[in-house]
C-alpha cells in the first residue's frame, strides 16, 4: 500500500507535472528582448516543494524499488532550481543595464564596457529565443549551452555594473 502511494505520488503528481510544466517568456519593453516572467515564482515554489517531497520519499524504507528514480528526480529538479536561480540573477543584472548601454551618452562615454555589454546582450537574446522555443522547464534548463553561459554572462554583467558604478 505504502509503495503504491509512493509510486503514484512520484509518477502521477511529480513526474507528470514536470513533463508538462512550461516557462512563461514575455517581451521586455516592446522590443525583441524577452525575459522569464509570469509563472516563474510558482515554478520555483513547486521545485522547492517537490525536492522536499522527494527527499522525504528517499528517506522512507518503502522507497527501495523506486530509489534510483527518486534520486534521479532529486538531482534533475535540484539542477533545474539552480539554473533558474542563476538565470534570474543574470536577468536582473541585464534589465538594470540594458537601457544604459544600448543608447545614450553613457554608452558613448564607456565604449569598452558598451561593446562588452553588446556581446552579452546578443548571447542573452539567443538564450531567451531558445527558451521561447523550448518552453518545457526541465528540457530548457538541461541545456548545456545555458548551463555554461550563465556564469559567464553574470560575470560580464557584474563587470559592466562595477565599471558603471565607478563611472
Amino acid at each position: 500500500d505504502k509503495q503504491l502511494r509512493l509510486e503514484k505520488q512520484l509518477n502521477n503528481e511529480i513526474a507528470a507535472f514536470w513533463e508538462e510544466a512550461e516557462l512563461e517568456v514575455k517581451g521586455y519593453k516592446g522590443n525583441d528582448a524577452c525575459m522569464l516572467g509570469g509563472n516563474i515564482q510558482d515554478i520555483q515554489e513547486r521545485l522547492e516543494n517537490d525536492i522536499m517531497a522527494l527527499n522525504q520519499m528517499n528517506a522512507m524504507r518503502f522507497v527501495t524499488p523506486f530509489k534510483p528514480m527518486v534520486v534521479e528526480k532529486i538531482t534533475q529538479l535540484s539542477e533545474t532550481a539552480d539554473i533558474i536561480e542563476k538565470w534570474l540573477k543574470v536577468q536582473t543584472l541585464w534589465t538594470n543595464l540594458v537601457s544604459v548601454f544600448t543608447g545614450g551618452d553613457i554608452a558613448k562615454q564607456m565604449p569598452i564596457e558598451s561593446k562588452k555589454f553588446k556581446g552579452i546582450d546578443k548571447q542573452w537574446l539567443k538564450i531567451m529565443e531558445r527558451a521561447n522555443e523550448q518552453k518545457n522547464v526541465i528540457a530548457c534548463c538541461a541545456n548545456d549551452i545555458l548551463r555554461n553561459s550563465l556564469p559567464e554572462l553574470q560575470a560580464g554583467l557584474e563587470f559592466c555594473q562595477k565599471k558603471l558604478e565607478n563611472y
